[in-house]
């Protein structure tokens, strides 16, 4: 009987890896690579027109001419806008940012309380409120300020057909209201966006802290103000720097309402900017230079905002 002895034969030994090309060295410009077919086109959409914008701003270039007939005036048309020469810049200015202060308060309020009052509901009904609370956003702004202006007609319209009943007949389009009447077609429109901005931040906070406070004997409305509200505060600026933006530059609602009259009364920087390239004159130069400033004021703002929210975040 012969037997056969089991050799234990070791494993091959795996070869070495050849390093491919496009290793760790090779990879550090790859980054760079995808993000530069991104940033080309960004910079041809947005950052090429913002700086012929500043050019233009600084020509007396005028609709109607050659570009290469426009004369360098540097900061000329800027001075005319500060100095008074254009009375009806600061008029723009003020009903700006007056329009977007209130405005925005306005929806932030509401919309904190719609916000409110949806998440009291079941889970089915919160789809179907959020599905109704988006309606009003979908609706193009055009056809938004074409209802509304029809809506408060002074003589036809049936906002004053309703309050006739009573003895008023406002003229809503008119020069004392008509700021207000803009600004409650854009509360109207735009109070849905704050709610659900406000509604996600609500349906993402913890809920020990409102546990802890319902302990130790805290109302409903205390809870409200010392914890909810703080909790929240992010989201409420988050939402408050996006309204604003939007405000800033409205253009559409005002241009299909009124125009921006009677007179100058609801005439903000966009219309202003509008009014001196294309309405009156065919001043592009100065509208640009108008145009600039908005751009600066609306940064400036966002700016402010971002840094109380970076601020906010780290107080937490």
């Amino acid at each position: 009987m012969t037997i056969h002895s089991e050799t234990t034969q070791s494993p091959p030994q795996a070869k070495p890896a050849v390093r491919a090309r496009g290793g760790p060295a090779d990879r550090q410009r790859t980054p760079w690579e995808f993000i530069l077919p991104a940033l080309v086109p960004l910079f041809l959409i947005t950052i090429g027109p913002l700086i012929f914008l500043y050019y233009i701003s600084m020509t007396d270039y005028e609709l109607g001419t050659a570009l290469s007939d426009a004369r360098w005036v540097g900061l000329d048309n800027y001075a005319r806008l500060f100095s008074g020469k254009d009375p009806q810049f600061w008029s723009a200015v003020v009903n700006t940012i007056w329009l977007a202060v209130v405005a925005t308060a306005i929806e932030l309020v509401l919309g904190f309380g719609i916000a409110l009052l949806v998440d009291s509901f079941s889970d089915r009904m919160k789809g179907l409120l959020v599905a109704i609370l988006m309606l009003p956003m979908v609706v193009t702004p055009v056809i938004v300020g074409l209802v509304w202006k029809l809506m408060m007609n002074s003589e036809h319209g049936v906002i004053n057909w309703l309050l006739g009943h009573f003895g008023m007949r406002p003229a809503w389009l008119g020069p004392d209201l008509s700021l207000a009447s803009v600004m409650i077609v854009e509360v109207w429109q735009w109070t849905p966006f704050a709610a659900l901005i406000l509604l996600a931040g609500l349906s993402s906070l913890p809920t020990e802290p409102h546990e802890a406070a319902a302990i130790d004997g805290a109302s409903g409305w205390q809870s409200l103000i010392y914890v909810t509200l703080p909790l929240l505060m992010p989201v409420i600026l988050l939402a408050a720097l996006l309204r604003l933006i939007d405000v800033l530059k409205i253009f559409d609602v005002i241009f299909i309402m009124t125009g921006g009259g009677p007179g100058s009364s609801t005439e903000t920087l966009a219309i202003h900017s509008y009014r001196l390239g294309f309405y009156f004159t065919g001043w592009i130069g100065r509208a640009s230079a108008t145009a600039v400033v908005l751009a600066i004021l609306t940064t400036a703002v966002a700016i402010i905002m971002i840094v109380r929210l970076q601020r906010v975040y780290q107080e937490r």
